[in-house]
């Protein structure tokens, strides 16, 4: 149980430590909670945290790209102004803003986050449908008298999936490091719901005495970070045709 609290167990070492048991493999924190269960639990929320965010994201992120390189003119402009603003932000320190200024909670910590990264897939977006645009298919669909909403949505859209793909899968282990980042601050998931980022915080003061306690959620995000990098690069080389030419 990660809620579960034991004083009489309080900053236990991991197992293989002289005064370390099973009934706590990686040892518990200032409260006797196990680290355990608690970063088990912690990356149910780091994870629904990175996908529901890179997902609205990227929902955004697409649609803007789409009808900014689509109509180009004076909606592309305003668009990419929109975004090109957007992308020169902060991203921790905004998203810092906007989670103080909303308020610590799920809801918040994702809305913060995705209403900053969004500008990142319309940019890839953009510069995907402006070199689709040339091609001969997209004159032809013209020709045969298909409506700009099904250009959009049947021609382009799909043509954007393969590089739409690996920046959602890059930008999950960023959206994680992120919402850490808030949680250490304490503008992110608040407690007593376990998060990675809160649970460095909590052990920060025990560093000398007990390190397991911010050590293994730290190590956590670290291999999470590291997974998600791996896919998003696999994927890249599987779906960039120009990649098996060389």
């Amino acid at each position: 149980d990660p809620y579960a609290q034991s004083l009489r167990a309080r900053l236990a070492p991991p197992v293989w430590a002289a005064d370390g048991s099973w009934a706590h493999p990686l040892g518990t924190d200032r409260l006797g909670r196990d680290l355990l269960s608690r970063i088990i639990f912690g990356a149910r929320v780091s994870l629904t945290a990175g996908v529901v965010t890179v997902l609205l994201a990227g929902l955004v992120g697409a649609a803007v790209g789409l009808l900014a390189g689509y109509y180009r003119g004076r909606i592309g402009s305003l668009l990419m102004r929109l975004t090109d603003a957007t992308l020169a932000l902060p991203v921790i320190l905004l998203a810092l803003v906007l989670a103080v200024t909303a308020g610590p909670s799920f809801v918040n910590v994702v809305i913060a986050i995705g209403a900053i990264l969004w500008a990142r897939y319309a940019r890839v977006v953009y510069g995907e449908v402006l070199a689709l645009m040339e091609r001969d298919f997209i004159a032809q669909a013209r020709l045969t008298g298909c409506s700009d909403r099904r250009i959009i949505l049947v021609h382009l859209l799909p043509n954007t999936l393969p590089s739409l793909l690996v920046l959602l899968s890059l930008q999950i282990g960023y959206v994680i490091i992120v919402e850490a980042s808030l949680s250490f601050l304490g503008a992110g998931i608040p407690p007593p719901t376990p998060a990675w980022g809160s649970m460095i915080a909590e052990g920060r003061d025990y560093v000398a005495s007990a390190w397991w306690v911010s050590f293994f959620p730290g190590l956590a995000i670290l291999l999470v970070v590291l997974a998600f990098n791996l896919v998003g690069d696999w994927l890249r080389d599987e779906l960039d045709p120009k990649l098996h030419h060389l």
